[in-house]
């Protein structure tokens, strides 16, 4: 079976150095908010050009703390894309706050900004645009449009760590996802293009108003130990974890590079073969979470694939207002047109550093016989 995610092969590409890095952690004793989560902040916040970096418990935990840096609470709505793991729009909940869904662009997957006014209300106070899959959202007309409702801006780069984002018209070669809205949160989720081995995530920011804030409230509201100013919780980054991210980090690009090689092959081999393929839009650099190819008769393509040893995910198989825990409360059926069509057609094929040539060409020769097959 070739899997759709892998991250044990992962480990064992850097095993080496992250069974150093965890030695190291273990020798020395100190297990919470150390020096590796010191060391982790500043080489990430160095990496995505911000200044300052907060690691937290999870992706999860990222969006809710900076959301609460931001002072949301119960009786404002924050706006976010109805085609978006449901971490998003927990986050927003945790604070007491009302999501508020817009439809995707159907190019990308991503926040339609053409749809962002009608959803603008006198109770907004945050826009959310998710860079999903791995390529950002249109930023520019998205901080536009924030900035003439005086909202503040919160990326949720979760599976877009290393994407770029060129605004339309502007020359040079653009600036990493995170640093352009207000705050950002990330998620190091195992399979995530920067991955843990467990949980963990980040806020990063270049307000130092909202960073004081997050750090805050990250543990207890304590500026003294034991001494609570605010009322504040618990997420933190443990130093296992920094530790292992300073050694993958230093290999992001490079496996970033592996991922687009091993796109540039799937758009190659898969051309005329019968399924839509992803996208890049023109102001994006694409760092590829996620290969996702559609197809109106996606669950057949899964199937056949499935009995062919390969491994595929649906991300995800219902939009956010038609789960069941949502079902009611933030839309009908109907109501998102993009965003339904994409969970009933997106299917995610294998895609990984690790993946070999053989293996690409293995999947796509499977997708072609399938579609020759109906």
């Amino acid at each position: 079976m070739i899997p759709q995610a892998n991250p044990k092969a992962q480990y064992l590409a850097h095993k080496d150095e992250i069974d150093a890095a965890m030695a190291r952690v273990l020798d020395g004793g100190r297990y919470i908010l150390g020096q590796e989560c010191v060391a982790f902040e500043r080489e990430f916040a160095q990496y995505i050009g911000v200044q300052h970096a907060l690691g937290v418990g999870s992706g999860t935990e990222a969006l809710h703390l900076a959301l609460a840096a931001c002072g949301v609470g119960p009786g404002d709505e924050i706006i976010a894309p109805a085609h978006t793991a449901v971490a998003t729009v927990a986050a927003i909940e945790l604070t007491g706050a009302a999501p508020v869904l817009v439809d995707i662009d159907p190019r990308n997957f991503n926040l339609d900004p053409s749809k962002l006014q009608a959803a603008i209300t006198p109770r907004t106070k945050v826009i959310i645009p998710v860079h999903l899959y791995g390529q950002a959202a249109d930023l520019a007309p998205i901080l536009a449009i924030a900035r003439q409702h005086s909202l503040r801006v919160l990326e949720d780069c979760a599976q877009a760590v290393g994407a770029t984002y060129l605004p339309v018209g502007e020359m040079g070669q653009g600036k990493r996802v995170g640093g352009w809205g207000d705050v950002a949160a990330f998620s190091f989720y195992p399979t995530k293009n920067l991955g843990a081995i467990g949980d963990g995530g980040l806020v990063a920011t270049n307000d130092p108003e909202l960073a004081e804030r997050a750090r805050l409230l990250q543990q207890y509201g304590w500026r003294t130990r034991y001494v609570s100013d605010v009322v504040g919780w618990n997420t933190r980054l443990d130093e296992l974890q920094a530790a292992i991210l300073r050694v993958k980090l230093r290999h992001l690009d490079a496996d970033t590079a592996l991922r687009c090689k091993w796109v540039d092959l799937y758009n190659e081999l898969l051309a005329g073969g019968g399924v839509e393929l992803p996208q890049q839009m023109s102001y994006s650099r694409h760092v590829y979470h996620l290969y996702v190819v559609r197809h109106p008769r996606r669950d057949e393509l899964q199937a056949y694939l499935k009995e062919c040893g390969v491994g595929t995910l649906i991300h995800y198989p219902a939009p956010i207002h038609l789960q069941p825990a949502y079902r009611g409360r933030l839309g009908d059926l109907g109501s998102f047109p993009a965003a339904e069509r994409a969970t009933r057609e997106a299917l995610s094929l294998p895609l990984y550093p690790e993946l070999t040539e053989e293996q690409v060409k293995t999947v796509a020769a499977a997708v072609r016989r399938w579609k020759a097959s109906v």
